[in-house]
């Protein structure tokens, strides 16, 4: 039987004194997409479906994070959307005591069929890939000529009632850089967020990119755009951002550039996040191999009070930093197998 534990106002502590409140969930490590920096052509390590976390184990582990002090879930993939039941499975989570914010993070290929029904369940707010809006240019990065179909589910997110929409375009060096003002001017005219991100060298695909030093390339767009700096609304991760200097932050639906940049710039001292992989491994740091499996402790019978111990002793493993600097051939996973 199961038995919540007392409410305690510390939550789960690092053993680096960093509040980690933020968990995200692949709920699948498989994806409709073949995006050049995350999997490479011909890809076929998935993981096995009979290894896959049930959705009632997803809902039964998200639910001890929250009980732990998480507040914030996002469901990630692979693509999200691709696993059946990701309605049911939101509006569970989205029904835990505690949880203040849960989100999806998607490539927008199959929003049109899924907005409304992400946005009745629950999910609050989405996070959307897109690299370019040049058709040939995300042909080439996606493996797929299917541009307007993530167009049209921006669209259909924006008239579910999603706001705010954050667009993320990871940066490479002449592949999508020519591309990157177009985005500006889009997101300025259907007030999404841009975020500007610096590909990480994870896995060979991760390696292969030419870098972008994304902070100077936020500086330069803000100037061009008459942006200020801005403390984006629901803050508190890696993102730094600019709007335009006559919007008012409290109003919803204003554009917003941000930069995630984990490579120049990294934020590993504010850290808040773990990852669960779709088989139930925890995973402490994207930059690192420390990782826990909560999976298969599940599936051997452990109980609710044992496997937050277990969560919580995974906590003293949480390393200070990424070497993605030091050591960038140390991560041999992809993207897709940690969950985003």
């Amino acid at each position: 039987m199961s038995t919540r534990p007392a409410s305690s106002p510390i939550g789960l502590i690092d053993g680096f004194g960093r509040r980690i409140d933020y968990l995200r969930v692949s709920v699948t490590d498989r994806c409709d997409l073949r995006c050049t920096y995350c999997l490479p052509k011909g890809f076929k390590g998935f993981e096995e479906p009979a290894n896959w976390l049930s959705l009632a184990e997803m809902q039964r582990l998200v639910g001890l994070f929250v009980e732990l002090g998480v507040h914030k879930v996002r469901l990630t993939g692979g693509e999200p959307l691709l696993r059946r039941g990701i309605g049911e499975l939101a509006a569970g989570i989205a029904a835990l005591p505690g949880l203040k914010d849960l989100s999806v993070s998607t490539n927008g290929t199959r929003l049109t069929h899924h907005a409304t029904a992400l946005r009745q369940a629950g999910v609050t707010r989405l996070n959307v890939s897109l690299d370019t809006l040049d058709p040939a240019c995300f042909a080439r990065i996606t493996g797929r000529d299917c541009l307007s179909d993530v167009l049209s589910g921006l669209a259909a997110a924006q008239a579910a009632g999603f706001d705010p929409i954050k667009l993320n375009m990871v940066m490479q060096g002449a592949v999508n850089d020519a591309d990157v003002e177009r985005m500006v001017a889009f997101s300025i005219e259907h007030g999404f967020v841009l975020r500007l991100i610096e590909a990480m060298p994870m896995g060979d695909t991760g390696r292969s990119v030419m870098p972008v030093d994304a902070s100077a390339l936020g500086i330069r767009l803000a100037a061009r755009f008459g942006l200020v700096p801005a403390i984006e609304r629901g803050g508190g991760g890696p993102a730094r951002y600019w709007r335009a200097a006559s919007a008012d932050a409290s109003v919803r639906g204003g554009m917003s550039l941000g930069v995630i940049t984990p490579m120049s710039q990294h934020f590993c001292a504010s850290c808040n996040r773990v990852r669960l992989g779709v088989d139930g491994t925890l995973y402490l740091c994207l930059g690192q191999e420390d990782k826990v499996d909560l999976g298969r402790q599940l599936r051997d019978g452990a109980s609710d009070a044992q496997l937050r111990s277990a969560i919580v002793a995974a906590m003293a493993m949480k390393p200070e930093r990424h070497v993605f600097d030091s050591r960038p051939g140390q991560v041999v996973r992809f993207m897709s197998q940690t969950g985003g």
